[in-house]
């Protein structure tokens, strides 16, 4: 069996991209961070399925509509996060003072129908950082153009970020730039953590498809290989940026690297190795956050060697071979960016609705 401190003695951090009730309340959360787990990443499918798949948070939704009948759907479904939010991050307080503060965090991500409005984005990252009132949670903020203009400010402001739904280099590079230009106005740079999230499994999902509608010998072998190289290619970029002027001045001052954080990284194909997206993107200063059954398939047969790095000549030679065919990757990072934003809008959109219905459920009240 792989061991994530394995993983963690290769300089990379593994989070758990799931919560619940359940899983804080039985000590699971405490049994994952004793092998290895040192953060957790949220989203509003995770909170539908966990809020609307059980009744565990029934006594909570309860007790919220007796205190307060005027309750909306928003506001319960907030009170609902923060309190799971506060809990996770209590519960993994111990690694974030174990690392002095370089990992044990918790993200929250703010409503995506913000996605492309900086300013509301900004109002609502500062209203849920006040609600969880923890030093170890980052708030998601989606890597839109907009996202990454508030993502500034609020950098800026001394508040955590985690920078979400990033498909392409060119746009991780804009977050670099942000990074470095919001923690320069920081009063105290030294304080305030990061994580750019880089979506994987997702851009091959896109690309195969491209590549079987060619079916050529030269299509078919970049098959399953796309993703991967785009991941390295970013974590290539992440290293040569460290050395740029304006950020190497930051981290001279004491401020943490953003870490590039691999997303997306279970694996939709049933061809592929279900660890693929584990296995080759592992390396220094790196984030890889893990579904359960992607978690407990890597802990069942996974192998934990730096490999983020490897055969960096064949990864752009592979991601060259892409315009001869006729595949423009920028084109694909900025249809995964719509479609993803648009998934997550649908997903808080569901999460309300069954926030609404669980309300009309178990307190006779149906939320606004």
């Amino acid at each position: 069996m792989a061991s994530l401190h394995e993983l963690n003695r290769l300089g990379q951090s593994v989070w758990l991209d799931f919560i619940d009730r359940n899983l804080l309340a039985k000590g699971g959360l405490t049994r994952l961070v004793e092998a290895g787990v040192s953060g957790v990443t949220t989203n509003p499918t995770i909170f539908h399925k966990a809020i609307t798949g059980s009744g565990d948070y029934d006594a909570s939704i309860r007790a919220l509509i007796e205190r307060d009948p005027a309750m909306s759907a928003e506001q319960v479904t907030e009170a609902l996060m923060v309190a799971d939010v506060q809990a996770a991050a209590d519960t993994l307080h111990p690694v974030y003072e174990r690392t002095s503060g370089a990992d044990g965090y918790v993200s929250l991500e703010v409503p995506p129908d913000l996605a492309f409005d900086a300013q509301g984005t900004v109002r609502m990252a500062h209203q849920l950082w006040q609600a969880v009132d923890r030093r170890n949670v980052m708030i998601k903020v989606p890597g839109t153009r907009e996202g990454v203009e508030a993502f500034e400010t609020l950098t800026a402001d001394g508040i955590n970020v985690n920078v979400t739904l990033l498909f392409a280099v060119s746009r991780y590079e804009e977050v670099v730039q942000a990074w470095a230009r919001g923690l320069a106005r920081a009063s105290q740079p030294q304080t305030v953590a990061s994580v750019a999230s880089f979506f994987v499994s997702r851009v091959d999902g896109k690309v195969d498809k491209q590549l079987d509608a060619i079916a050529s010998p030269q299509a078919q072998a970049l098959k399953g290989r796309i993703a991967i190289a785009n991941a390295r290619w970013a974590y290539e970029r992440f290293q040569a940026l460290r050395r740029d002027p304006a950020v190497a001045a930051l981290l001279q001052r004491g401020a943490r690297p953003q870490r590039p954080l691999w997303a997306s990284t279970s694996t939709k194909n049933p061809a592929y190795r279900d660890v693929l997206y584990v296995e080759t993107l592992i390396g220094a200063d790196t984030v890889n956050t893990l579904p359960p059954d992607t978690l407990d398939a890597f802990l069942d047969h996974g192998e934990a060697r730096a490999t983020i790095s490897q055969d960096m000549v064949r990864v752009h030679a592979d991601l060259a071979a892409l315009r001869p065919l006729g595949i423009d990757l920028d084109a694909v990072t900025a249809e995964l960016e719509r479609e993803g934003v648009a998934s997550f809008a649908d997903s808080w959109i569901k999460l309300l609705e069954g926030v609404k219905a669980k309300c009309a459920e178990v307190a006779g009240v149906p939320a606004r």
